[in-house]
């Protein structure tokens, strides 16, 4: 299970390197294979090869009046792999469709991850506080 964050910075290539205490979780489960996906919320899904490969039989299984949703996971669906120095490469595209910048947050949400231009998750979070809490959640307490 992935989680906390983690604050990141993109090279000047679009590379970005995952923070040791999950490279190793990645190197076990995956052999650092990972796919990398656009959600409509704006950030990115980082999900280990094998976790994606369920979802993406999932996903191609929806009916044809689902089909936009199908373009917008496995239409942008990337396969990456972690190099030696466990550094990913983000593609222009992807980077792109999500306004992506230099700043970004990984987030660990249990299988995978999500990751975010460190603004965007900024002003996102600031608004769902804002917001308050759904009702869903009225009987949620820690």
């Amino acid at each position: 299970m992935f989680q906390g964050a983690s604050a990141l910075n993109l090279d000047a290539k679009g590379r970005m390197t995952i923070p040791s205490k999950h490279r190793d979780a990645l190197s076990l489960q995956c052999e650092g294979r990972i796919t990398l996906t656009r959600h409509p919320h704006g950030c990115l899904l980082l999900f280990p090869r094998p976790v994606w490969e369920n979802h993406r039989e999932q996903i191609a299984a929806w009916p044809m009046s689902a089909r936009a949703w199908q373009r917008v996971f496995l239409g942008n669906a990337s396969d990456v792999e972690m190099d030696s120095a466990g550094r990913i490469l983000i593609a222009p595209e992807l980077r792109s469709a999500v306004g992506m910048t230099r700043d970004v947050m990984l987030l660990g949400m249990g299988s995978h991850f999500e990751i975010w231009d460190a603004e965007k998750l900024a002003q996102d979070e600031a608004q769902a506080v804002a917001n308050g809490m759904p009702d869903v959640l009225s009987n949620f307490s820690f």
